[in-house]
């Protein structure tokens, strides 16, 4: 299993939400740019307004895993923040899942389809 490679200094999100291309469903709301490497780097926000610590952390692990879960799905290249919205903490796995797959395909994060 190969390591998530992740954004964590502030100003490399700032410069996400300023400049990056944007999709907003009602759980989850995904920024992305185009970066310069060959790898993609992921950051996950969620605010202290949903919740106390166990909550948010739940809601991270689960958005980690649908992106661990989907990574060989996606274009390699870019820079991509997930923020978690307030329906994101009562929302069932499918739901988040679905929703991420949804503003995948709005951004240009989608991996062209191969051949068969």
């Amino acid at each position: 299993m190969s390591k998530v490679v992740t954004i964590k200094k502030n100003h490399e999100f700032r410069r996400l939400y300023a400049k990056g291309a944007s999709a907003v469903s009602p759980y989850l709301v995904i920024y992305c740019r185009k970066n310069k490497l060959d790898v993609n780097r992921i950051g996950i926000t969620v605010s202290t307004k949903l919740g106390c610590a166990v909550v948010r952390n739940r809601i991270r692990r689960r958005l980690r895993e649908i992106y661990r879960l989907n990574a060989q799905k996606l274009a390699v290249g870019y820079d991509i923040v997930i923020v978690a919205r307030g329906r994101a903490v009562n929302a069932p796995y499918r739901e988040l899942e679905t929703a991420f797959f949804r503003l995948t395909a709005k951004l240009p994060l989608r991996a062209e389809e191969v051949c068969r």
